[in-house]
């Protein structure tokens, strides 16, 4: 290609990502080339990465992995018997018993599909899953794009558009830019920690009709990265909305194992869906995504996750494993997700040690997520809905005028700005606001709660340092 008239207009209408990510990376660079900063270290809480922040990976999952890769050490004495066995187990799920063999099957190694089956079921109180209905990819976003792909058509008032909650997933826009679909806002609102409005959903889908052709609903629950936990009552109008509008839901639930507010508790929408009657369980499309990068294994770099589909005509969901079909999904995450959804139980060996590596992680997101959304409330210039689950908090910035001003001066988002200027004064990578597509005159940042507590304090000093600092120069 010698030019960019050759590009494909697609790939050209691509958003671009703010430059944080990079600036991070060039800091860290110049650090250990002995640049002096005052700053040891770039720590980056701005994406849900536990290990990154300082987390431990649960002992069962990686011993049973290192097994998994280097099988001599499945006699290894000092390794519980659980864990060799386990592995021993699935490696004969593996073609030629070895994790370095293309997967069985294009959906998915059938053994960890079926365990995939099992703990749906479990955890929907019987709620029945099968595991033809379960499709395996590289992460949930990589799944998510296969039926973005499946989804997308036309062109104009004939395009696709999925309604998408306003703040969303950071990565969901240009997921949405890659597979030409048209991004159809609804407004979460904030004052009620931000909730799902049910006029607002109306509202989107009225005004998307004649600019594009709405065929889905996007939701995140628990909310990422606004930590709202959606109650029965709401899941069971939004379901009723996505039957009289003839949307598919699709529904992220990652964060389905950090659910710890108050009276608060995970629903996921396929077991209201199966509840509310035949009238819905028989004809509302549902499509949920989860993966290993939920909090609590937070095995986030091995890229491994599923989606269940249901209520989708056969003919349509064979083209979804013909899509996949094209390459073979990786194995060693395949092996992660069964022990994920297939833990130990009572009487195994490592099952002590599991709970209570389990229990620390999720009592560390629960106080972090508390002490930080207090310590967010008491600066000045910034107010922090309290989380109810998932790994962030998504605190609104009040900003000085002198601020916002210089921010249009240099063609960037305010927000942005913000989080250049702490990145480069305390090392702090924090996300903006506006990766979150929070359109209206208000700006955000996005943290990472999920993270060691002394990492998580050194994040919340710098920040202050930094805050106080800009509001000393620019008085509100």
């Amino acid at each position: 290609m010698s030019s960019l008239q050759e590009v494909n207009p697609v790939v050209l209408g691509i958003r671009t990502p703010t430059s944080l990510q990079s600036l991070a990376a060039l800091i860290t660079g110049q650090i250990s080339q002995g640049v002096n900063k005052p700053f040891k270290r770039v720590i980056d809480v701005s994406s849900g990465d536990p290990h990154r922040a300082g987390m431990r990976p649960i002992s069962f999952v990686r011993q049973v992995l290192a097994v998994c890769l280097y099988p001599e050490l499945l006699k290894e004495e000092s390794l519980h018997l659980d864990v060799r066995h386990r592995a021993q187990r699935l490696l004969d799920t593996c073609n030629g018993g070895s994790v370095g063999s293309y997967s069985v099957a294009a959906c998915g190694i059938p053994q960890v599909l079926k365990a995939v089956a099992e703990f749906i079921t479990r955890r929907d109180g019987g709620v029945c899953s099968r595991s033809e209905d379960i499709i395996f990819s590289s992460g949930s976003q990589m799944t998510l794009t296969l039926f973005f792909h499946l989804l997308a058509s036309g062109e104009g008032e004939a395009q696709t558009g999925v309604l998408t909650p306003m703040p969303c997933p950071h990565t969901l826009p240009i997921l949405l830019d890659v597979t030409g679909i048209a991004l159809v806002p609804y407004r979460l609102v904030e004052e009620r920690g931000w909730a799902v409005d049910l006029d607002e959903l109306h509202r989107a889908v009225t005004t998307a009709r004649g600019r594009c052709q709405p065929r889905a609903i996007y939701i995140s629950s628990p909310g990422n990265p606004t930590g709202h936990v959606q109650d029965r009552e709401t899941i069971e109008k939004v379901i009723r909305f996505a039957a009289t509008e003839h949307l598919i839901l699709l529904v992220e639930e990652v964060y389905q194992d950090s659910v710890y507010g108050q009276d608060k508790e995970f629903m996921s929408y396929k077991k209201v869906l199966f509840e509310m009657g035949k009238r819905y369980s028989e004809t509302v499309e549902l499509v949920s995504f989860h993966s290993i990068s939920t909090a609590c294994l937070g095995e986030c770099g091995l890229r491994g996750g599923y989606m269940e589909v249901v209520n989708m005509d056969p003919a349509v969901k064979k083209y979804l494993s013909n899509m996949q079909g094209s390459s073979s999904p990786p194995v060693l995450p395949q092996l992660a997700l069964e022990l994920m959804v297939n833990p130990p139980t009572s009487g195994d060996s490592s099952y002590n040690t599991y709970m209570e590596e389990i229990l620390h992680i999720k009592d560390t997101l629960s106080q972090n997520a508390q002490q930080a959304c207090e310590f967010l409330n008491g600066l000045p210039g910034m107010s922090c809905q309290p989380a109810m689950g998932g790994v962030f908090l998504y605190p609104r910035l009040h900003l000085p005028p002198p601020v916002i001003k210089e921010a249009k001066m240099l063609g960037v988002e305010a927000d942005v700005l913000y989080c250049q200027k702490l990145l480069e004064e305390e090392g702090v990578c924090l996300g903006a606001g506006c990766e979150n597509r929070q359109e209206d005159t208000n700006f955000h940042i996005r943290l990472c709660v999920l993270a060691a507590p002394v990492t998580l304090e050194e994040v919340l000093a710098r920040l202050r340092s930094f805050h106080l600092r800009l509001l000393d120069t620019f008085p509100l």
